[in-house]
């Protein structure tokens, strides 16, 4: 049984990890805010830049180039945007994962504690009985540190999928890049 000192730690530490975890979830969102805050911006400067840019284009022909041209930055910064809210992500949900694995190391030692409790103060005969609830106990928590090594190892194939195929859509952003014109270079340097 839990003396009235260790029920009240347990509460604190519960709420000390409640609210770290709170925090973390904050500092995620005020993160994806000013990303967004950011895109948007960028995206009401490009977008009167590129008007500004299409509407002094001297025929159709330059219309058309200009309009591909527009084309790898856009590209360039939805991989960007994505690459960071990637980030944002994988930095919130990894606080969780390890408030939660340190959750779950702490239940194992306290169920651990409980059972050693239970088998210094069994009665003669129940030897078996706690044998067999110690092993129980021992087994419940290797299939814990399976499924945490499990969980592990699928975050990180996760992750190396997500950088994968980022640097797939920057190789295939870049293959796709029209070389720009003699012409077009000149006139931007001398902008």
């Amino acid at each position: 049984m839990l003396t009235p000192e260790q029920l009240a730690a347990a509460h604190k530490a519960n709420i000390e990890t409640l609210f770290g975890l709170t925090r973390q979830a904050v500092e995620g969102v005020e993160k994806l805010v000013e990303l967004n805050l950011q895109a948007t911006r960028a995206a009401l400067r490009d977008a009167a830049d590129q008007t500004l840019a299409l509407l002094s284009a001297k025929d159709a022909q330059e219309l058309l180039q200009r309009q591909a041209a527009l084309l790898q930055p856009l590209a360039e910064k939805a991989i960007a945007y994505s690459r960071q809210l990637y980030e944002i992500a994988a930095s919130t949900q990894g606080a969780f994962a390890e408030a939660a694995q340190q959750q779950a190391h702490d239940l194992q030692a306290k169920v651990q504690a409980v059972t050693d409790n239970i088998a210094r103060n069994a009665p003669a005969g129940t030897e078996a009985a706690v044998e067999a609830m110690r092993n129980a106990v021992q087994a419940a928590a290797v299939a814990m540190e399976t499924v945490q090594r499990a969980v592990q190892q699928a975050s990180a194939l996760a992750e190396s999928n997500a950088q994968k195929m980022t640097e797939f859509a920057e190789q295939a952003v870049r293959a796709n890049t029209p070389a720009p014109r003699a012409g077009a270079r000149s006139r931007r340097s001398a902008a």
